[in-house]
């Protein structure tokens, strides 16, 4: 195993632990696609989140303008799914704190916990542990800059873009593998599902 995994090593332990998968899915979001992926799956297995996560820190502490600003940082995730990766980065880079944002229901806007809140000016990192649409890091990026906190980068263990995947602009992007997936919008447009092979949704 490398230093930094490559990207035959993060797919090695996807296919492992079942956390990638092909087939015939349907996504929340309504997509259907030919590859299932939930990395929390992998994330299980403490030597598989330690190694994801060190490998992401090594990534981002080779930027010397976030290695300089690392005992100010905040690492700071969208959602649950991605903490065990938050966690894991601030430990290798010994950055100042994690928090997570979260939706007490789905039809309402991501927020903070009472009493936790970013500072005005504070310097934050975004981590996850995929980047997909990309619709709730955007929705959290949104929300860290309302409280006049400065998002400095984002980093996810995998980047598998949709043809919907909102971009960050000039915001620094780290990630660990990238993952291609063909998707369809509907059934309808879905050559899969043409074919025949049986449908499985996959939950949030």
């Amino acid at each position: 195993m490398h230093l930094i995994p490559t990207q035959d090593e993060v797919v090695a332990v996807l296919r492992e632990t079942g956390a990638l998968r092909a087939g015939h899915f349907q996504y929340p979001n309504g997509l259907h696609s030919d590859g299932y992926l939930q990395v929390p799956l992998a994330l299980r297995y403490y030597q598989h989140q330690r190694m994801l996560s060190v490998g992401l820190s090594r990534l981002l502490r080779a930027n010397s303008e976030i290695r300089a600003m690392l005992a100010d940082v905040s690492i700071v995730a969208p959602a649950t799914g991605g903490l065990p990766v938050a966690f894991g980065v601030c430990e290798a880079l010994r950055a100042k704190q994690v928090y997570w944002a979260e939706r007490e229901h789905d039809a309402e806007p991501l927020r903070f916990r009472q009493y936790v809140q970013p500072k005005p000016g504070e310097q934050v990192l975004m981590v996850d542990d995929i980047l997909r649409t990309g619709s709730k890091l955007s929705e959290m990026k949104a929300l860290l800059e309302s409280f006049g906190a400065s998002v400095i980068a984002l980093a996810v263990v995998v980047y598998q873009p949709t043809p919907t995947t909102i971009t960050f602009g000039s915001l620094p992007l780290y990630y660990l593998a990238k993952l291609d997936a063909h998707y369809y919008a509907d059934a309808a447009q879905c050559e899969i599902c043409r074919c025949g092979v049986p449908l499985e949704r996959v939950r949030q």
